[in-house]
């Protein structure tokens, strides 16, 4: 599985840990992921409020960090060989040493940050790295490749928007339009809205919209012979962008647009954005086209 060493599964995220088993799932897992150990006991208060405040935050980062719970009455030796005067108290442990420590409870916006700033010391598992290599192989047409590494990615990090937008693409790409669409519809709602996963809903759209465009030769020619008939236009753009030819889809809606902008309620102004949206934002030829009609309305 990507990033193995780094990722825990999510039973493993919080465990209680004994002296028998404290050097290797603190000590020698701090090697690969960073550790929190909590010490508390029984009969402490505010270890009753730490605890679960903490627990929530290693749970929320998702096997970037776990936590080892020590209860100090029943491993003495480890509190002592820790110098813990005093509970609550919380260590963290990075490549097999303390890299940071609090006593007493804290508010729950400085456990996150505190929790944060050790899921930082890890990295990312090898996610961005494997990410890249599934976007490599849905560039170079393998679709059902990139498909399971992307959903591998998922496996580790659900709320990951750049591989659920992978994924979605890669079932695009290999005419699978239904499950893209089942995909989208249940998305996380924490991602519902990024920018990567409007891209595939974009590039969605606009796949439906391909699978009924008429005959390229025939629109073109039907445009040549009534430059006025915005409908042609409008198909003929479509049946380019299904044909993969981008830059020209976007020259004839901007060419729509500049001949009758409010023309099927702006439907060339719609599906430019849509075209935009699909794009990936350093796109010469979306960055061009948005140049072009910002000029168009404004003008």
């Amino acid at each position: 599985m990507l990033g193995a060493d780094l990722q825990a599964k999510p039973a493993e995220y919080v465990k209680d840990v004994s002296e028998a088993n404290f050097m290797a799932e603190v000590v020698d897992k701090s090697m690969t992921v960073p550790v929190i150990v909590d010490f508390w006991a029984p009969w402490c208060g505010p270890c009753k409020t730490l605890g679960p405040q903490l627990e929530a935050e290693v749970n929320a980062a998702k096997g970037k960090v776990v936590m080892a719970k020590v209860n100090v009455d029943e491993n003495q030796m480890i509190s002592a060989q820790l110098r813990i005067q005093s509970i609550p108290t919380v260590y963290a442990f990075w490549q097999g040493q303390p890299v940071d420590a609090f006593q007493g409870a804290l508010p729950q916006s400085e456990l996150r940050a505190f929790v944060q700033k050790l899921a930082g010391l890890a990295g990312d598992g090898g996610l961005a790295d494997a990410i890249a290599a599934a976007e490599e192989m849905l560039t170079e047409g393998a679709a059902a490749d990139a498909a399971e590494t992307f959903a591998a990615i998922l496996g580790e990090e659900p709320e990951n928007a750049e591989a659920y937008s992978g994924l979605v693409r890669a079932h695009i790409a290999a005419d699978n339009l239904d499950q893209a669409e089942g995909l989208l519809a249940a998305v996380p709602a924490v991602i519902a809205n990024a920018a990567p996963v409007e891209a595939a809903r974009a590039q969605l759209a606009l796949a439906r919209q391909a699978a009924k465009a008429g005959p390229l030769d025939a629109l073109k020619a039907k445009v040549e012979a009534d430059p006025a008939d915005h409908q042609a236009r409008f198909d003929y753009a479509t049946a380019l962008h299904a044909a993969g030819d981008v830059e020209e889809a976007v020259n004839q809606l901007l060419d729509l647009f500049r001949r009758d902008r409010e023309w099927n309620d702006g439907a060339a102004k719609t599906q430019l954005f849509t075209i935009f949206d699909a794009l990936k934002p350093n796109d010469p030829i979306g960055i061009k086209g948005r140049r072009r009609l910002s000029s168009m309305i404004f003008a």
